[in-house]
């Protein structure tokens, strides 16, 4: 049987979530709950047969597994809210929330259960997310649940808690990094003759291919970037022009400098 799933905070990454969930084909409409204050801004959501509320409680007391999709500061009031109708000894909680860890959610709502973070990408939508997942060991099984779950919804990767701040910022920020990297990539493609739509298909696709080129070779990029590379050739010219313009180092720099930010939530 198909466990129901309440989605709390329906803003872009819960709204993503809810969405992807649909496209598996495993999770249809009426097997999930999306809740925002403001309800009108999840009427496409209600448009595609998704249960929509402000009731968190409503929400908790339906359904299996309860994604927490909310900002930082708003996490701690949700907690205290809902934490009077868990069923601790059966539900699953599954926090894509930054900053908090799981010590200190179990902390607020007085009592074990298996809580899980998991740490997705805007990709999701698509079920194409990276999703890094740890867990405080409460219901192995439990766990092994919510994992199929992202599975169907992309590659998952179970790593220490304590990397969960690195984990938001190479994976879920980092799709905002690749997405600019994309964007140059079509402003160049325009200057050296095509039509911005051209442009960025070229750049898009071209990027999804060394993706999947990767994963699926299991290579260092620089073993297939020289796959590409012929002596004296442009592909080197390029990429030694890029880099003596701090390519390398500004994406390098770029992550550390959010992974600071993220730090400072703590």
């Amino acid at each position: 049987m198909t466990k129901k799933i309440s989605i709390l905070g329906g803003g872009n990454i819960g709204k993503a979530i809810a969405r992807g969930l649909m496209r598996t084909g495993f999770y249809k409409p009426d097997s999930i709950i999306v809740t925002r204050r403001n309800t009108v801004l999840l009427d496409d959501l209600a448009s595609e047969g998704i249960c929509v509320t402000s009731d968190n409680q409503f929400a908790i007391k339906n359904s299996d597994i309860i994604i927490v999709a909310v900002r930082p500061r708003q996490l701690e009031n949700l907690l205290k809210e809902i934490k009077d109708v868990l069923r601790f000894e059966t539900q699953i909680l599954v926090s894509v929330v930054p900053a908090f860890n799981i010590t200190e959610i179990e902390k607020i709502l007085g009592r074990r259960m298996t809580i899980i973070r998991a740490m997705p990408n805007i990709a999701i939508t698509i079920q194409e997310s990276m999703t890094c997942l740890s867990t405080n060991g409460y219901g192995t099984d439990n766990f092994k649940q919510v994992q199929d779950i992202f599975d169907h919804l992309g590659r998952t990767l179970i790593i220490d808690e304590n990397l969960m701040s690195a984990a938001t910022i190479l994976g879920a920020c980092g799709i905002a990094y690749f997405l600019r990297i994309i964007r140059a990539a079509s402003q160049g493609g325009i200057q050296i003759g095509f039509h911005a739509e051209e442009a960025q298909l070229i750049a898009a696709q071209t990027a999804k291919g060394a993706s999947a080129m990767m994963i699926d070779s299991g290579n260092h990029p620089e073993k297939e970037i020289d796959r590409v590379t012929t002596p004296r050739g442009c592909t080197i010219a390029g990429l030694n022009e890029m880099e003596h313009h701090g390519l390398s180092s500004a994406l390098i720099k770029g992550i550390v400098t959010s992974y600071k930010e993220i730090e400072k939530l703590k």
